[in-house]
């Protein structure tokens, strides 16, 4: 086992059957092996928090107050140059940058009780951080993003490395790293491979190339990138409950971008900068948008509602960040396809060693467990204090149900739902005084870095052209991570 605290740097042992501590290698917790740890470029503590440097020693977040939290709009400002609803990532960079730079005042409204959209997390009743809407992993291959999130958090460099319990050649279910690398394909299938010339051979092997030339669905994609043996226990049952439709019966595009790693790298991105923030995501709300003169926050407000009983202040621009479809929903026109997930969470009082399983996020791909993951956060290093010294003996995990209810996570790519979403975008883009920004807004999956670019770009044309809007297309950013 590890020895000594709980969050030792020890390595840890081979033995695939209990957990022993966190997920960690010789190089820390959190991290990947050396050769691959060493890709990533974050500093341990890079950052600034400025409102730990002011001496707040809590990890918790921050209250509030009464006016904040009300859902009343009578104390709120009676003008403003923006009116922001939505107090995720979108809505916040560009209350930030308009407030920092230009000075212009911003009201931010959201129907929940608690700033940062889907990335806020929390320290549950144990004392273990978590987050609310699933696991978030910052990752980002843009300078530009990395320089503007060390303004508002301390951070500490993770390679997020996911495990899926998978079925080998006999039935038996084993613990390998997703996507496969050389050590899953060996484990599952007897296989010996040791370089990347042995393991793109056994690929070539596998692979089967669609019946006309190019994929026309996403079973026809994958069987073209990772061949039968690892589509069946890896791919087609994961999909079919994370979309509740087989790969036969969705684009190609969904499972045309399957990883298929050659060497041994178990990291599940490759972006230069891969993080945590050291005191949580909902930190770097708290430093962009508290004790900001400029920024004003109004929680458990529906915005609809406020507007049809004429409380909205005035305001010189609306930036929405809802669903598109709900704008719009006077237009009698059909509601947009996501997919949502429900969270079932069980507090674990005292596992063997302190944990539930190896590693922070374990996949089941198959048909014959409902849920699609379980994400046990004791795991990662941004845990408190306590957390890290093996106070807390407890753990939490959360199982992971994809569903078709629910708050609005993923959309549904189809051609229909594509179509659907043009014949929106054009209504939004005729109404001048409203910008329309973010994941919903945009039916499109945006990573976190991608959301905070697409925003600080919107915030771009602001200065350069004196409008609010997007400098390129949410398509031209690439695919995001999309379901995990």
């Amino acid at each position: 086992g590890i020895p000594a605290t709980a969050f030792g740097r020890q390595r840890r042992p081979v033995s695939r059957s209990m957990p022993s501590g966190p997920f960690a290698s010789e190089v820390g917790v959190g991290r990947a092996e050396p050769e691959w740890a060493a890709l990533n470029k974050v500093a341990d503590g890079v950052g600034k928090d400025r409102i730990f440097n002011n001496g707040e020693t809590s990890e918790r977040p921050l209250d509030l107050g009464t006016d904040v939290l009300s859902g009343e709009l009578g104390s709120a400002p009676k003008k403003v140059d923006l009116l922001i609803v939505g107090a995720g990532l979108s809505g916040a960079v560009i209350a930030e940058r308009c407030s920092k730079e230009l000075g212009m005042t911003s009201l931010i409204l959201d129907v929940r009780d608690h700033i940062g959209g889907n990335v806020y997390d929390y320290v549950e009743e144990h004392g273990i951080r978590t987050s609310k809407y699933g696991a978030h992993l910052f990752h980002t291959k843009f300078d530009r993003v990395w320089e503007y999130v060390q303004r508002f958090s301390e951070w500490i460099p993770f390679d997020h490395r996911v495990k899926g319990m998978v079925p080998d050649i006999n039935g038996a279910k084993q613990l390998v790293p997703i996507p496969p690398t050389q050590e899953t394909v060996n484990t599952l299938f007897g296989e010996t491979i040791d370089s990347e010339a042995k393991m793109q051979t056994w690929y070539d092997g596998q692979r089967v190339k669609p019946p006309c030339g190019e994929a026309t669905n996403g079973e026809e994609a994958a069987l073209s990138r990772v061949g039968p043996l690892l589509y069946e226990r890896i791919f087609k049952h994961y999909t079919k409950k994370q979309w509740d439709k087989y790969p036969a019966e969705l684009d190609a595009s969904v499972l045309m971008r399957l990883p298929c790693r050659t060497s041994t790298d178990d990291r599940y991105f490759s972006d230069e900068w891969q993080a945590l923030p050291k005191r949580g995501y909902t930190r770097i709300f708290e430093n962009m948008l508290l004790d900001d003169p400029n920024i004003s926050i109004r929680l458990n407000v529906d915005f609809f509602k406020a507007r049809a009983e004429g409380k909205l202040p005035e305001y010189g621009m609306l930036v929405y960040t809802g669903p598109i479809d709900s704008y719009f929903v006077a237009q009698g026109m059909p509601k947009l396809e996501y997919r949502s997930i429900r969270f079932e969470e069980i507090w674990v009082e005292e596992p063997e060693d302190g944990f539930y399983q190896e590693a922070m996020v374990v996949n089941h791909p198959s048909a014959d467990v409902p849920f699609t993951r379980i994400v046990e956060y004791k795991h990662v290093p941004n845990q408190p204090q306590e957390v890290k010294e093996g106070q807390v003996k407890g753990t939490l995990i959360a199982r992971e149900y994809s569903t078709a209810h629910g708050d609005p996570y993923y959309p549904v790519p189809n051609p229909e739902n594509r179509a659907l979403y043009e014949r929106y975008r054009l209504l939004a883009e005729a109404e001048s005084e409203v910008c329309f920004v973010g994941r919903l807004a945009s039916y499109k999956y945006f990573n976190m870095d991608q959301a905070i670019l697409n925003a600080l770009e919107i915030y771009d044309n602001l200065k350069e052209k004196g409008k609010l809007e997007p400098k390129r297309r949410p398509e031209d950013f690439g695919p995001g991570d999309g379901p995990k």
